[in-house]
C-alpha cells in the first residue's frame, strides 16, 4: 500500500474564507492518515502470517534460492511500510501538537492539495523542489 490516501476518505472542500488547518481539517487529514496506518498494518500482519505458513524447507537449492529471494523482497517491502508507519505517527502527533500542515523549513503552509496528495508532506512544495535540485547536484 502507499502513501496515497485511503478513496473512502473524499478530498476536503474548503469553504470559503476558513481558516488553513481548522478543526475539521485537521480531523480529515487525521482519518486520512489513520486509514493509511491501518491498511499498512492489516498488510504487515497478513504477511507474517503467510510467510508462516509458507514456511517450507525446498530439497530443491533453485526453489529454496526462490523462496528466500521472495521472502528477501517481502520484508523489505515491508521494512518501508514500517517506516511509513513511523512518518504516520510523527504527522498524527503533529496534528495533535498545532504544526500540522507547515513546512518545517520555512514556515509557510503546505497547501491543501498537496496535503491530499501526500498527507506525510513535511517541506512546502518550493523546499521541496530546492532539495530535490540540491540532491541532483550532488549525485553528479
Amino acid at each position: 500500500m502507499s502513501a496515497q490516501p485511503n478513496k473512502s476518505v473524499p478530498p476536503y472542500k474548503p469553504k470559503k474564507g476558513e481558516a488553513y488547518m481548522n478543526p475539521q481539517q485537521l480531523d480529515h487529514f487525521r482519518a486520512i492518515l489513520n486509514n493509511i496506518k491501518s491498511g499498512l498494518s492489516e498488510d504487515i500482519d497478513r504477511t507474517v502470517h503467510t510467510m508462516q505458513d509458507e514456511a517450507t524447507v525446498f530439497a530443491d537449492p533453485n526453489d529454496r534460492a526462490s523462496q528466500e529471494s521472495d521472502v528477501s523482497l517481502e520484508l523489505r517491502n515491508r521494512d518501508r511500510e514500517r517506516k511509513l508507519i513511523k512518518k504516520i505517527e510523527e504527522m498524527l502527533a503533529k496534528i495533535d501538537s498545532g504544526d500540522y500542515g507547515f513546512c518545517e523549513n520555512c514556515g509557510v503552509e503546505i497547501g491543501l492539495n498537496r496535503l491530499e496528495a501526500r498527507p506525510t508532506a513535511t517541506l512546502c512544495i518550493d523546499c521541496k523542489t530546492l532539495d530535490e535540485i540540491r540532491e541532483k547536484q550532488v549525485a553528479r
